[in-house]
């Protein structure tokens, strides 16, 4: 599970990069990664509560 949240956090930080980087500068390709990485998180944000609800039990 720690290996999970560390790669959600890595995940979130490219994905602040990135968004910063579209936003303030134009940059389309940023973007591109940005939305890229929202796509991933969605995976990992399902993995995260499959993983959750399965320690709690």
């Amino acid at each position: 599970m720690q290996k999970l949240v560390k790669d959600i956090q890595a995940c979130i930080n490219t994905f602040n990069e990135n968004v910063e980087a579209h936003v303030e500068k134009g940059n389309k390709a940023a973007g591109a990664r940005a939305r890229k990485a929202t796509l991933e998180l969605t995976k990992l944000f399902k993995e995260f509560r499959k993983e959750s609800i399965e320690s709690s039990k």
